[in-house]
């Protein structure tokens, strides 16, 4: 009967710091009953193995349940609600039981087939369609890559895998609780409802380390969709909670692959006949960007001591204040880690330079990155919704950093470290004369420079006045 499925549904959670415990020496009748319904939904799965060799439920003692999931969630394992727990408790979660290591559902369902269809019914409206699709058929191809299994998307008709994105109650017992709460689930693989994959609509779905990451959890949740349960490696895919990691580049940990595998196999690479390769000429280097050309767009610009830095793919153009020399360096070279620098600004009194380079910030003194970085826009005071910085400039007259998206504006106080009130504000409103948008902006020998495409506006910042219109180019003493 449908109504009696298990729904194996999983969600991924974002991860805090936790001090040492303290204790709750009498948690409130709201909490306690919070704690049993947390351990009967997400423990209660789980088996004691008895002296007698036989099997009895997790749940027979309040207490012995409590020291398994503080146990599983390397808390101290006290058998009492103290701080820990009960912030553990209160995080948006998966909604499957845990369980150790990589482990697999009870019976090891499986596709017994080498295609698996999927589709996609219901789009987020947060990303692109095709945004959507790429990231789906990403995840998945974290799978094919290690399992003999391949996935094509289907548009029409049943897929072995239906997905979509919906918010509440969406038909399968199992409704979504809101914004933060549970992310998504998935079906253990199955005929009718097995394999599908939901994710809660009420989220915001992202590319970036802000919102619900859709390729990260998407991936968590095909896990599921091909047969896995949680693992206990907290550095494994499966693992209940979630946390942001770089995509970039990123392959299945080894406890996942090695949990997919023992269901599926392993994928065997094409053995080619050997022959003898041909020599090829070394590919020839990128081509470093035309520092004397007339349309020279910069993508940053910022003093850094005595000396200014102009920002181009990848690379930067030092000119020295003590002679006319100009150096050109790639950005990996002095800073490796930072391969694009979006937007950039020095604040001389702290002797720090600020790189910006999509939804996250450095902070740098000389050539090196200052511990705990790169951070997210939003420990700037930016919304979830700004994903990249444009320009930035810090004016030392005022003593506040200006920082330019689109075709407004922030104002940053340094010395308080926040937002001011009032911001944003329309750049071409508050700064008449510099147009609507800005590339790159610095300050040179008390002046502003305004950059949009390949021209520049020489600013009288207190008289709020255009000076003159310069092209790019002609800061690289070019004839």
């Amino acid at each position: 009967m449908e109504g009696a499925l298990a729904v194996n549904s999983v969600m991924m959670v974002v991860t805090v710091a936790l001090c040492g415990a303290v204790p709750t020496s009498s948690p409130s009748q709201e909490e306690l009953t919070k704690a049993q319904d947390y351990l009967s939904q997400f423990f209660s799965d789980m088996g004691v193995s008895a002296p007698n060799g036989t099997w009895r439920s997790a749940l027979d003692s309040f207490e012995d349940t409590l020291k398994k999931m503080q146990e599983f969630f390397g808390l101290e394992v006290t058998g009492q609600l103290d701080s820990n727990t009960l912030q553990v408790m209160a995080r948006p979660r998966c909604g499957f039981t845990d369980v150790l290591k990589y482990s697999h559902f009870d019976g090891r369902p499986k596709w017994d087939k080498t295609v698996v269809t999927y589709r996609i019914t219901d789009y987020t409206p947060d990303l692109s369609q095709s945004d959507v699709d790429a990231t789906l058929a990403k995840a998945l191809k974290l799978y094919s890559d290690v399992i003999p299994l391949d996935f094509r998307q289907i548009h029409s008709g049943t897929a072995d895998i239906m997905i979509m994105f919906k918010a509440q109650e969406h038909g399968d017992f199992a409704p979504f609780d809101g914004e933060n709460g549970v992310l998504a689930h998935a079906f253990s693989p199955a005929e009718g409802r097995g394999g599908d994959t939901h994710f809660d609509e009420d989220e915001n779905w992202t590319l970036t380390s802000t919102g619900a990451n859709l390729f990260l959890v998407a991936a968590h949740e095909f896990g599921h969709a091909l047969g896995l349960a949680h693992s206990q490696v907290q550095t494994a895919l499966m693992f209940p909670t979630y946390q942001y990691v770089n995509t970039e580049g990123y392959t299945l940990p080894d406890d996942d692959r090695q949990g997919v595998q023992a269901i599926y196999g392993v994928r065997e690479t094409s053995v080619q006949p050997t022959i003898k390769p041909v020599p090829q000429p070394a590919p020839e280097p990128e081509p470093a960007p035309d520092m004397c050309s007339r349309n020279l767009i910069f993508d940053a610009v910022t003093s850094i001591g005595r000396n200014l830095y102009f920002f181009k793919d990848g690379h930067f153009w030092r000119r020295s204040s003590r002679w006319g020399g100009i150096v050109m360096k790639k950005i990996q070279s002095v800073w490796p880690g930072i391969s694009k620098v979006d937007a950039a600004y020095e604040y001389k009194i702290r002797n720090t330079v600020v790189f910006f380079e999509g939804d996250h910030y450095w902070a740098i003194s000389g050539n090196t990155v200052l511990r705990g970085y790169p951070k997210p826009l939003s420990d700037f005071g930016f919304s979830q919704s700004v994903t990249k910085v444009d320009a930035a400039v810090h004016v030392s007259v005022t003593g506040r950093t200006l920082l330019f998206v689109n075709n407004r504006y922030w104002s940053y106080n340094e010395r308080r470290g926040r937002m001011d009130a009032g911001y944003p504000k329309f750049i071409h409103k508050e700064l008449p004369g510099i147009g609507f948008r800005v590339d790159a902006a610095f300050e040179s020998r008390g002046y502003l420079y305004f950059s949009y495409g390949s021209e520049q506006k020489e600013y009288h910042y207190l008289r709020r006045r255009v000076l003159r219109t310069l092209l790019n180019y002609r800061w690289m003493d070019c004839n």
